[in-house]
């Protein structure tokens, strides 16, 4: 019962993205054409919504549900491992049509093709997992 409120949470958000449109392929590809606002849109109001959020649980001191605080710590500065990083997602995203969450939204929906795009994303997190330690920092 107590996984409950995070199956909600998920069925929620899933909602959510089907009804913004952020799961089309069609507008992640004209966000990557640069042919309309409307991703940029979405992306911006989660930055804008994300900020908020941490802004006031840093200023509340929220606790997490097991009643730890939430702590916010200090990212070191590797921007070529962000930018190689995130130019891997990017690609990924493009060429799929979807990130992280819209690629299960889309299975969800019933775009079973979203299952190769999903183990391919899997596989890739293994194999981080497996050359992390020898990858340089």
């Amino acid at each position: 019962m107590k996984s409950l409120k995070y199956i909600l949470a998920g069925i929620l958000f899933g909602i959510v993205m089907a009804k913004s449109q952020a799961i089309s392929w069609y507008r992640i590809q004209e966000m990557f054409r640069f042919q309309a606002f409307h991703m940029y849109g979405i992306i911006g109001t989660a930055v804008v919504l994300g900020t908020i959020s941490v802004w006031l649980i840093k200023k509340w001191k929220l606790k997490d549900t097991s009643g730890m605080p939430i702590v916010f710590k200090a990212k070191e500065r590797a921007y070529p491992r962000y930018l190689i990083g995130g130019s891997i997602f990017g690609l990924g995203w493009a060429l799929t049509g979807a990130c992280p969450g819209p690629m299960f939204v889309n299975l969800g929906y019933g775009y079973l093709a979203m299952a190769i795009v999903i183990a391919g994303a899997l596989g890739g997190t293994y194999l981080y997992g497996v050359l992390k330690n020898k990858l340089p920092h």
